[in-house]
């Protein structure tokens, strides 16, 4: 079990997660480039299952492309939320159980044709990351592809310090970003990685990298909210593109690491 799963129980334990995409211009970028990099991993008659699933946001936007989709999460309170959308939705190929990415025993293995591993990464050490890396290999079948979405450390320090320049950057938050790995504010329940950590703990169980994606970039975000929409158009030509270069996400704010078992 993840070590700070009450904290992180208590953080999304009042539903905050739900609509996030629609908080501002900025938020939905990160939802968008998911959606937009994950489709084309979703086979028909695929059984799919995403750690970490909110309360369905993407559920509701990848379940027709599959026959099953099986969303868990850690927070009772977001289950309960998303099994209510299901009823309302007539979804009969989505189910969410509670549930958390470090343990999964209750499924058996070779289970998934994707395994969408979409909001754990964000809360746990290394090691946990480790222990998630592990079951999602093991539940996923021969020749699945997985996805793992991930707090890049310097795309999200960078942010902070274009957003916030009267507090970034400020020593103690090098020591917590660039020692620890973790969030100034809230050490122990937002941690950051990196493209090349991701894929060295990938490679480590076993899995082949294919791609990592940028998702957003928080250095922009500021701009991207004040644009007028013909101003936002044009920037997500540009988006589109930092989003795919391979050299601009070491830079992204959230990121998205594919591979293939």
């Amino acid at each position: 079990m993840s070590s700070n799963r009450k904290k992180i129980i208590n953080l999304y334990g009042d539903g905050m997660e739900d609509g996030r995409e629609k908080r501002s211009r900025s938020a939905g970028l990160e939802f968008h480039y998911t959606e937009k990099f994950l489709r084309p991993l979703i086979a028909a008659g695929a059984r799919v299952i995403e750690l970490g699933c909110g309360t369905g946001y993407y559920a509701f936007r990848l379940a027709t492309l599959c026959e099953e989709y099986v969303g868990v999460d850690l927070t009772p309170k977001n289950i309960e939320l998303f099994r209510e959308k299901i009823t309302a939705s007539g979804f009969e190929n989505i189910r969410a159980e509670v549930g958390d990415a470090t343990d999964l025993t209750e499924i058996s293995d070779h289970a998934f044709d994707a395994v969408l591993c979409l909001g754990p990464m964000y809360h746990l050490p290394r090691e946990e990351r480790a222990g998630v890396f592990h079951e999602c290999h093991r539940i996923a079948k021969d020749g699945a592809v997985l996805a793992f979405s991930y707090i890049n450390r310097l795309g999200v320090y960078a942010g902070a310090c274009a957003n916030w320049p009267s507090v970034y950057p400020n020593r103690k938050t090098n020591q917590a970003v660039f020692e620890y790995s973790t969030d100034d504010d809230r050490p122990d329940v937002f941690y950051y990685t990196s493209p090349e950590e991701m894929a060295t703990d990938a490679a480590a169980v076993g899995l082949s990298v294919v791609r990592h994606y940028g998702l957003d970039f928080f250095f922009e975000s500021c701009a991207v909210d004040s644009m007028t929409e013909d101003q936002f158009a044009c920037y997500l030509e540009l988006s589109d593109r930092m989003c795919e270069d391979p050299y601009s996400v070491g830079l992204a704010n959230h990121a998205l690491l594919v591979c293939k078992k």
